[in-house]
């Protein structure tokens, strides 16, 4: 029988297995990326909104809160438009190395939002990144644009984080994923009716799309959510932090196996692929390093 801590620690890595798989079922699903959002935020408000009706949680947030929740939405909408536009017009493989960046993101917008002093090693650890990420630039021409789309909606993930932070300290997973679904639905639907993007076209899918946005609403976006957040809560943060950093690398090897030849790259993307992941975990493991040694400081 396994222990529960390494039930614990399995049920992680199957979340951000999952996370992983979430780019490769976005090269998979026909339709472009907006449509593709809003069937997948729709649906993912329905299976969270069951969720919540089954375990008979309250919905009531202060006004505050919910203004807060509906930016949330629309931000995390903004991204994973932005992410599977990356997808569409490049491959899997260079959107998620380019949205590993994301932590030097949070690095750069976590003082404005905190305001805290920027420390000296997020700085050097961000500009490794950069020139991981120009030497991608350079190597696969072809790619730019997908690798700006996969930029923006780095920053524009970066940005939910932080006004996530708050949130999930004072509110359940399921009712702070409830309202932010919703809202990006409502956001994109907005658009769409002003857009005249709606058609009878629109809601016409294959059977294959309908199965992988299924998937992709129940299992990658709705438990995939709800359960992170509780595996995290009974799992050291440093633990955390290095099992998150495989996303990019299940993500681009699954992509490989099951997309074939167009996810493979050239040796210059790999090497810009691996500084930038490389530094990325350096910077995890430096910020875990010096916090355990400022908190037996402390202790002494």
């Amino acid at each position: 029988m396994l222990n529960d801590k390494l039930k614990n620690y399995l049920h992680l890595h199957l979340v951000v297995f999952i996370w992983g798989f979430t780019a490769v079922l976005g090269a998979l699903i026909t339709i472009d990326a907006i449509p593709l959002v809003w069937f997948r935020m729709l649906l993912a408000t329905f299976f969270v909104g069951l969720y919540v009706m089954f375990k008979k949680f309250s919905l009531r947030v202060p006004k505050k809160a919910f203004r807060t929740l509906i930016i949330a939405g629309i931000t995390i909408a903004l991204h994973w438009i932005f992410f599977f536009m990356a997808i569409k017009v490049s491959n899997v493989s260079v959107t998620l190395a380019t949205v590993s960046t994301g932590a030097f993101f949070t690095a750069i917008l976590e003082p404005i939002f905190y305001k805290r002093k920027m420390i000296w090693y997020e700085i050097f650890f961000g500009l490794v990144v950069i020139a991981g990420l120009y030497i991608i630039f350079s190597v696969e021409t072809q790619y730019v644009l997908g690798i700006v789309y996969a930029l923006i909606a780095t920053l524009l993930s970066a940005t939910f984080s932080l006004i996530n932070g708050k949130l999930a300290k004072q509110y359940k997973p399921s009712i702070i994923s409830f309202y932010e679904l919703g809202s990006g639905v409502a956001f994109i639907t907005l658009y769409l009716l002003f857009t005249g993007g709606f058609s009878a076209e629109f809601f016409i899918l294959s059977a294959s799309d309908w199965m992988y946005l299924l998937l992709l609403a129940s299992v990658c976006t709705a438990y995939a959510f709800i359960g992170s957040v509780k595996v995290m809560k009974l799992i050291s943060p440093y633990t955390v932090m290095l099992t998150i950093n495989m996303e990019p690398i299940y993500g681009i090897v699954l992509a490989y196996m099951i997309l074939g030849s167009s996810e493979k790259m050239s040796e210059g993307f790999y090497i810009g692929a691996l500084i930038i992941l490389a530094t990325v975990l350096a910077n995890g493991i430096l910020k875990n390093s010096l916090k355990r040694n400022v908190s037996l400081g402390q202790a002494k």
